[in-house]
């Protein structure tokens, strides 16, 4: 199975720059304007795609307020909400999901969506949305991972929370459904999450147990953690987005401002460049640089006849003597003629 593919004009793939998702979530506070804003911001940053979250309150959870229901977790953002309330704050409403897509594509970024039911799906079809990203909180709902399948899009997986034998279940499930193009993200379900909690050394024994490209779907503040699973074979970054964390908002404070996405894109490709391939010797650009290594030199006027000692021979910069490996074979030896003082030393001086 090919490994590297493209979503829309994107090619991901360890030959290609870290493909980057700005995640929208709900940074966009209920307001279109807002989200429209959040695009441009975006795509001002340079990120590739954005992403936005497709449900409602009541295809996520009930409207219970009590027992189950009720975030009372004292290491949660989201203390003292009920989670169908929480839903109905954060969710992005259906009717400005085309408009989202359509400000994404004039400004030259792909647009796409996390389903969370059947339905959601269906609805992102009829907007013909390149590719399918699975939240950590469904990648066990093998019946959406095959529906999401079935349409032939890429998808891509965090895998927060899943046993191996879970994430076995689910990709076995996205491959016999139809999935051809297929991005495991490592994942830490923590929000924020901590560089601590993050196990990047995952990632490379992801890719090779289920062949496909990997990433990181990452909670963590700052760009470190990102940057970084870029030389663990990362090709796929996910980060949360917004224009302000002091606008507050559901998922704002682990969530990049506009000058961070921007940091992070530049960054993450830089590392993927400095990966280059195995590389002994000198490389191209460093062959003039090969000058200026140390070799050996008279430090001192030598007559013909006259021994070659520590006090008249050196190792020193720059490079145009015999190397200095040979200082102890020359111990000892005589000159051939008269040397001066800076010449480099060669064999035919000995």
């Amino acid at each position: 199975m090919t490994k590297e593919f493209r979503i829309a004009n994107r090619f991901i793939g360890s030959g290609h720059k870290p493909f980057v998702i700005a995640e929208m979530s709900g940074n966009h506070n209920q307001s279109l304007d807002r989200a429209l804003a959040i695009v441009d911001a975006a795509a001002d940053a340079g990120v590739d795609a954005l992403k936005l979250q497709t449900y409602t309150a009541d295809t996520m959870t009930l409207d219970i307020d009590e027992g189950d229901f009720f975030i009372s977790d004292d290491s949660s953002l989201w203390k003292g909400a009920s989670l169908y309330k929480l839903y109905q704050e954060a969710y992005t409403p259906w009717e400005w999901h085309k408009p989202i897509f359509d400000r994404c594509r004039e400004r030259g970024i792909i647009p796409f969506s996390t389903p969370f039911d059947e339905t959601a799906v269906d609805f992102l079809e009829s907007l013909d949305v390149p590719a399918y990203k699975i939240a950590s909180f469904e990648n066990t709902d093998i019946p959406l991972i095959r529906k999401a399948a079935r349409t032939g899009k890429p998808l891509i997986i965090s895998t927060g929370m899943a046993t191996v034998a879970e994430l076995d279940e689910t990709v076995r499930a996205a491959r016999e459904a139809g999935c051809e193009h297929l991005v495991l993200l490592k994942c830490t379900s923590t929000y924020p999450s901590t560089p601590e909690n993050s196990n990047l050394l995952t990632m490379p024994h992801l890719k090779q147990l289920f062949d496909c490209e990997v990433g990181i779907s990452d909670h963590t503040y700052g760009i470190g953690v990102s940057v970084a699973s870029v030389a663990l074979g990362g090709t796929v970054i996910e980060k949360h987005f917004t224009l302000a964390r002091a606008d507050g908002g559901v998922d704002s404070a682990f969530s990049m401002e506009p000058h961070e996405m921007k940091a992070l894109v530049e960054e993450a490709t830089r590392a993927w460049q400095s990966l280059g391939h195995i590389q002994y010797g000198p490389t191209e650009a460093e062959k003039h640089s090969m000058t200026h290594r140390r070799s050996l030199y008279v430090v001192k006027n030598i007559k013909a006849g006259e021994v070659f000692t520590a006090d008249n021979i050196r190792a020193i910069r720059p490079g145009a003597g015999l190397p200095p490996k040979y200082y102890d074979t020359l111990i000892g030896k005589t000159a051939r003629q008269d040397i001066a003082l800076g010449t480099p030393l060669d064999w035919n001086l000995v």
